[in-house]
């Protein structure tokens, strides 16, 4: 935390949807109402925002696998993801790791690796890193199993996947790619087309597995959503389960009833950025543009997240200020996170100095200590002793 209060000044503040010039004071790790003998920052030509709360990403996968086969260190590719995400402006992330019948590096002693990795490591790394379970719907035999994960590790965000309908059609329709596919999980493809005919043998026994697993899930505190609902009807069945995060919607009509319902979806800022979706489905912009789409994650690459706001703000779909709320602030809101996503007195001190004429970020806070800190605005904080985090001494 830091040792003096520090007040910062000159720059723009977004509050309440808008930048507004307004001082801001930081005083043992939070924001705090103006303190006498703060020392003073002069930040003029930046904006300062909140800091980047991202629900779903699984970038941090190249860390750990950067080629096909070749794993590295875990702990090691987290410290590197964990810098990537400060540089970025995130903050606070949700690392999405799978829990398949798949295998390979989506395996469930895979996510324990990862979690175990994440515990050896927590007090070291620059941002607050949490690990969100996808849980493939057709494994009824690990419930046991996944609870006792959720209540070791206190997982606080698990969501239901179910892709045993895309794979089965990839190996009728598309018989290279799925071979490629089995391959990167070291097997052949008559091994994959297998474990997924096992699967779904499991079929009806998937909606009693599901509810009672909820429930165990809703007890132990845990949130829960649903990846790539195709329609209402989808949605309606994970919403029955208290499953009330809709993550990726593939049509228009799951994100319209999900809307009907309150209830947040989430698209990928890497849609918004390419213009339209990697695998074919529904397009970001066109969901954001009917009001349908509740918060932006960075999905497979964490610099989207940024350059998804200036693409919003461009389009005038929205303003920049309210753009980055929906990187920030709603994301924040939908975990449940009442001490961060908001630069106001009592918050912590998560925040984000940005250069609006390069469009660049050049400084991340956390808690009130330096993650990441780069051209003037580094040299001017810097210059003012701002402490670093732990993992950047």
């Amino acid at each position: 935390m830091q040792t003096r209060p520090l007040r910062l000044t000159g720059a723009p503040c977004l509050r309440d949807g808008v930048l507004a010039d307004t001082d801001l004071t930081l005083a043992e790790g939070r924001i705090t109402d103006a303190s006498p003998g703060a020392q003073e920052i002069d930040l003029s030509g930046y904006w300062l925002l909140p800091g980047i709360v991202d629900l779903h990403g699984d970038g941090f996968e190249r860390h750990i696998r950067p080629r096909p086969g070749t794993p590295f260190e875990k702990t090691r590719a987290l410290q590197l993801a964990d810098a990537e995400l400060a540089s970025n402006g995130v903050t606070t992330a949700w690392f999405a790791q799978s829990w398949s019948w798949e295998g390979g590096a989506r395996a469930p002693e895979e996510a324990v690796a990862l979690l175990d990795a994440r515990r050896e490591i927590a007090r070291r790394l620059l941002t607050d890193i949490r690990i969100q379970l996808r849980f493939e719907t057709h494994l009824p035999e690990d419930h046991a199993a996944l609870m006792r994960v959720v209540r070791a590790y206190h997982l606080d965000f698990l969501v239901f996947n179910n892709h045993l309908p895309e794979a089965a059609e990839i190996a009728e329709t598309k018989p290279a790619r799925f071979a490629g596919w089995a391959a990167l999980n070291g097997y052949l493809p008559e091994e994959l087309l297998a474990i997924v005919r096992a699967a779904q043998k499991a079929g009806p026994q998937v909606p009693d597995f599901l509810a009672a697993i909820a429930a165990d899930l809703r007890e132990a505190g845990v949130r829960m959503g649903s990846h790539d609902d195709g329609d209402a009807q989808t949605r309606a069945f994970f919403r029955g389960l208290g499953a009330t995060i809709c993550e990726f919607p593939t049509a228009r009509a799951a994100a319209e009833a999900a809307c009907r319902a309150s209830e947040p979806v989430l698209m990928g800022a890497p849609n918004i950025v390419r213009g339209g979706s990697q695998s074919g489905n529904i397009a970001a912009m066109e969901l954001l543009e009917e009001g349908l789409v509740s918060a932006l994650v960075s999905d497979y690459y964490v610099p989207a997240l940024l350059q998804a706001a200036w693409v919003i703000a461009d389009a005038r779909v929205q303003s920049f200020a309210q753009a980055w709320e929906m990187i920030s602030t709603r994301p924040a809101a939908i975990m449940g996170l009442a001490d961060r996503g908001c630069l106001v007195p009592g918050q912590r001190a998560d925040l984000v100095v940005l250069n609006p004429e390069t469009r660049r970020i050049e400084a991340t806070l956390v808690q009130g200590r330096i993650a990441f800190a780069s051209g003037l605005a580094a040299k001017r904080m810097l210059q003012a002793a701002v402490p670093l985090t732990a993992a950047a001494q």
